[in-house]
């Protein structure tokens, strides 16, 4: 296999443990893996010829399997009388040359450097849990002295972590070479129940000069190609991960469950780095799914992976109901990744996709791969940087679904939320065009410049936001001359303030922006340009407002929060809780004018959080106004400063829509984008609060 699984669902290790052992009791310890399962690895790191030490060997019959295929110099220890007894017996007429030893395996009567193989099956995890691993220690210390120059500890182990740790660290401080093989299950090879942990088999190699840097690798298999780790660290993840996925994949062929939401993530097996993100969806019960309709994969098209459809809960189940299959499998492929073709991803992924596959489904059976439009998308990176605030981000370009081109900037930390977007479109005028009509190789080879659309609205909270400005009266003939101030909260890549800027009569904007990278990101990548009528206060929203509201004198006629909370622990990622407290809501309503309005986009998964914000904004405005996204968790409050006659206000905005939707088209701006918005429609869906 390639790609290396990472679980998207965190892994917790002890509690797995504690019920794994739980269930586990007093089973045979063939559970760690029979000689059928076992035999690849040892035959490739144990010479028939060897003087193997059988540390722990306790009633296991691999000891006698590995003696009736030639090995015939093993010398099987345990501190247990009762077994050494019992297996002497049991081996004494059909086996004469395999001995068992009563001995403490912490301290052996053996010479130094007198054996080329320690075998270890299970011992290793069983004294680690006693007195917080001094007896492992001590074992280990003493297989490290008996064995050779060139020799090998071979342990097979379930590598709970305090168990794997223990051991890795000890032969890296040696100098000792380690390698861990992952032995996954094969398909089809149920347990009778639902813990099915891999089973690894860790080797560890002496040298005659300790190595300077510390050798670390995985396997997967017998005979895996190994990948190399620098740090325990890094090696004891990569544990975790195939055992986090040993769980998921064993869940998933047993169960279906339309509410679990299960994904996990490929990563390159040479970078390591995320390939690909699988989300499981399971139809409802009872769902009528033809018989042939099992499995599918769906490819998302590169660019589209932000949207409600494969981003959401919401979206996917969509998807898959509209698919119609048992099992659907949403596939995303990252950014920063070279892939090549749809037939490249599928030849890519096949090999993995059948782990994933529905209960009972036979491994033979075709599985096909879907997608939108047949190819893969478009995206390409154009910028990236660090912001010391809100850490990694790139500038991409990407084809949307409907064949246009889009700018977006992406903060990495949540790959899944586009921070700002813009629509691109060719810069080249006619004029330029005419003056270099003679260079015709040049207008034919290079693609024409993009530049950014300032008449299109990317988010549709902003076109309702927008179209709020209805509710203040913008755009009625008795307006036209009037001034309208705005503070808005949050810049983003620009596009709502330069809107408002291009296309508003009269206005005036501040805008307030934490992020400096994020002003720099705006002027350089979506053509933001301050000016006398749009200004940028660099530093926090909250102490802007509070500052403003101290000095006393200012007043707004709108004020917009859109916000992003970087604290993914609670159920609302815009804006920060911070924003939407009591006195916050007092200052900004103590800064509007009059007739001033409070526009808010907000995003809240919680509905027991919604509904406070919604009752601390309705006591702090006497009306409030709501427009839910389509397809989307956004919806944005329109907030009254005074009293509107909630009975007639709905239908009083038919006329004041078209008003605006004519001023703002009208010819006086000098740019040459023209507005793409239609605030009849933004305006369809308000609801009063």
């Amino acid at each position: 296999m390639s790609l290396l699984p990472r679980t998207a669902e965190e892994f917790s290790s002890a509690e797995y443990w504690e019920k794994f052992f739980k269930k586990r009791g007093e089973k045979a310890f063939e559970w760690y893996g029979d000689y059928n399962k076992l035999c690849g690895v040892l035959h490739k790191y144990i010479k028939v010829t060897d003087k193997v030490l059988v540390v722990g060997c306790g009633n296991s019959e691999l000891s006698e399997q590995l003696y009736d295929v030639g090995y015939k110099h093993l010398m099987n220890i345990d501190i247990s009388e009762t077994v050494v007894t019992h297996m002497s017996q049991r081996n004494a007429e059909r086996r004469p040359g395999l001995l068992f030893h009563q001995v403490d395996a912490t301290q052996t009567p053996y010479e130094d450097v007198s054996y080329q193989a320690a075998l270890d099956k299970g011992t290793l995890d069983a004294m680690a849990s006693q007195e917080e691993g001094v007896l492992a220690g001590k074992m280990l210390t003493e297989v490290s002295r008996v064995l050779c120059v060139g020799g090998r500890y071979i342990c097979v182990t379930l590598a709970q972590e305090s168990v794997i740790r223990l051991a890795v660290e000890h032969f890296v401080q040696l100098g000792w070479a380690v390698r861990l093989h992952c032995l996954q299950e094969e398909r089809g090879a149920e347990e009778e129940d639902s813990f099915a942990l891999p089973i690894f088999v860790l080797v560890c190699t002496k040298f005659r000069q300790p190595m300077p840097m510390p050798i670390l690798e995985m396997c997967i298999g017998d005979d895996g190609a190994p990948v190399r780790h620098t740090q325990v660290n890094e090696l004891l993840s990569s544990v975790r991960e195939y055992q986090a996925y040993s769980v998921l994949r064993k869940r998933l062929r047993t169960s279906t469950d339309p509410g679990s939401n299960l994904s996990l993530t490929l990563c390159h097996v040479k970078t390591g780095l995320p390939r690909y993100t699988l989300t499981v969806q399971d139809c409802p019960p009872g769902a009528k799914v033809p018989r042939s309709n099992q499995f599918a994969i769906f490819i998302v098209p590169q660019g589209s992976e932000t949207a409600w459809l494969y981003s959401s809960v919401e979206g996917r189940k969509q998807l898959a109901a509209s698919a119609n299959f048992r099992r659907l499998v949403i596939v995303l492929m990252h950014r920063n990744q070279e892939y090549t073709d749809m037939q490249a991803v599928q030849s890519e992924l096949s090999p993995v996709v059948m782990d994933l596959a529905p209960p009972c489904m036979p491994t033979n059976q075709q599985v096909p791969f879907l997608s939108v439009g047949g190819d893969l998308g478009w995206r390409e990176d154009v910028s990236r940087g660090v912001s010391r605030l809100s850490g990694e981000y790139c500038v991409e370009n990407v084809r949307g679904e409907d064949g246009e081109l889009y700018r977006r900037l992406v903060f990495l930390s949540n790959v899944a939320l586009v921070q700002s977007e813009s629509r691109l479109v060719s810069s080249n005028t006619a004029s330029s065009q005419r003056k270099n009509k003679k260079k015709v190789k040049t207008a034919v080879t290079s693609p024409p410049p993009l530049s950014v659309d300032s008449g299109f609205l990317c988010c549709a909270h902003h076109e309702v936001m927008v179209a709020g400005l209805t509710v203040l009266g913008v755009g009625m003939p008795q307006n036209k001359d009037v001034p309208v101030s705005v503070l808005l909260v949050g810049l983003g890549g620009g596009g709502l303030p330069q809107f408002l800027r291009d296309f508003v009569p009269n206005v005036s904007i501040e805008v307030v922006e934490l992020d400096p990278v994020v002003l720099e990101v705006a002027k350089e990548w979506f053509g933001f340009r301050p000016d006398d009528h749009l200004t940028v206060t660099v530093g926090d929203g909250l102490e802007r407002i509070c500052a403003l509201e101290e000095e006393g004198g200012h007043f707004f006629d709108v004020i917009m929060f859109d916000v992003d909370s970087k604290d993914s622990s609670l159920g609302m990622s815009c804006p920060p809780a911070a924003f939407v407290e009591t006195p916050i809501l007092q200052k900004v309503f103590d800064l509007l004018t009059a007739r001033g309005l409070f526009m808010l986009n907000l995003v809240c998964r919680d509905p027991a959080l919604r509904k406070t914000v919604l009752e601390r904004v309705r006591s702090m405005f006497p009306s409030v106004l709501s427009r839910k996204m389509a397809e989307e968790i956004n919806e944005v409050l329109l907030c009254c400063r005074e009293q509107k006659d909630t009975a007639h206000i709905l239908p009083s905005l038919s006329q004041a829509a078209k008003n605006l939707q004519s001023t703002l088209c009208s010819d006086r701006t000098q740019t040459k984008c023209r507005p793409h918005i239609d605030i009849a429609e933004m305006l369809k869906d308000l609801k009063v609060e």
